[in-house]
């Protein structure tokens, strides 16, 4: 069997958890489940800057999901908080990295409900549809390559091999091993060698065309416990021992994609992919 989607995930809010998805639209900015965007919303604090699991990561805790009409959001200790698609608010200038965005504020009762949980004052904005940012050409040449709150890039491809490459170094250590949630990929390639997507120029999946942009450079967030929200060492200290990449400037673990083509595309996990390399 050749390659192919094993799985594809969602991540509606930036920095909490996310979930699979049996399908999903590719849309320009990214995936899409039932017209919600990945990283559709943000969270920012008082000064307008968005957080992530680095600063909070107590973020990894707030289970998101998606009902027909509204952003279903759980926590320890909270109270469930269910937050219609329609909330409308004011549009206020908030700042992403580097990026200047404007993003639409979602009510009283969600900023009161992150505030609590995460015990700073802080306001659950949403992507303002008239906003567009676009990924850096230095990495996406001629195409112009649209996302929302994510990092730098619309996909993140990352595959299953890696995965038990790196888990059976973990369990060859005596330390547990991760799931490929602690990655937070959107797509999660099988029937491919460890680390194939290193190599790998563009992939065909139907009539869509996804280009790789560059490697996945990675921080702290997946050394942070899904369950407890702590962070340790595992599994940085594990890939430091074998993916450290001078050039792409630190550990790398998948890599960032955009849509060159296809944009309005459904995705499903079992679809036959082609993978293009560079060599």
């Amino acid at each position: 069997m050749g390659a192919f989607i094993r799985e594809l995930w969602a991540y509606p809010i930036k920095g909490c958890r996310g979930f699979s998805v049996a399908a999903a639209t590719l849309a320009l900015t990214g995936l899409e489940v039932n017209g919600i965007g990945d990283r559709e919303w943000v969270v920012v604090d008082a000064d307008s800057k968005f957080q992530s699991q680095r600063e909070l990561p107590k973020m990894v805790q707030i289970e998101t999901r998606l009902t027909a009409d509204s952003l279903r959001l759980k926590a320890p200790g909270m109270l469930q908080l269910d937050l219609p698609f329609d909330s409308e608010g004011d549009v206020y200038e908030i700042q992403v990295w580097n990026d200047r965005i404007n993003a639409v504020e979602q009510g009283a009762l969600a900023d009161a409900w992150f505030s609590e949980f995460l015990g700073l004052r802080c306001r659950l904005m949403r992507f303002d549809p008239q906003t567009r940012r676009v990924s850096n050409r230095k990495y996406t040449g001629v195409i112009a390559a649209p996302y929302k709150f994510a990092d730098a890039f619309a996909l993140l491809i990352l595959s299953n091999a890696s995965l038990v490459s790196l888990n059976s170094r973990l369990t060859a250590k005596g330390q547990a091993p991760v799931t490929i949630e602690r990655f937070r990929p959107n797509v999660v390639l099988d029937g491919v060698d460890a680390h194939e997507e290193d190599f790998v120029d563009h992939i065909t999946v139907g009539s869509a065309r996804l280009q790789v942009a560059s490697p996945c450079v990675r921080c702290a967030v997946p050394n942070v416990d899904l369950i407890t929200g702590a962070t340790g060492f595992e599994p940085g200290d594990t890939l430091a021992t074998y993916r450290d990449n001078s050039q792409a400037g630190g550990i790398t673990f998948g890599v960032n994609a955009v849509i060159a083509h296809g944009a309005g595309a459904p995705l499903q996990v079992g679809d036959a992919v082609e993978l293009s390399l560079r060599f």
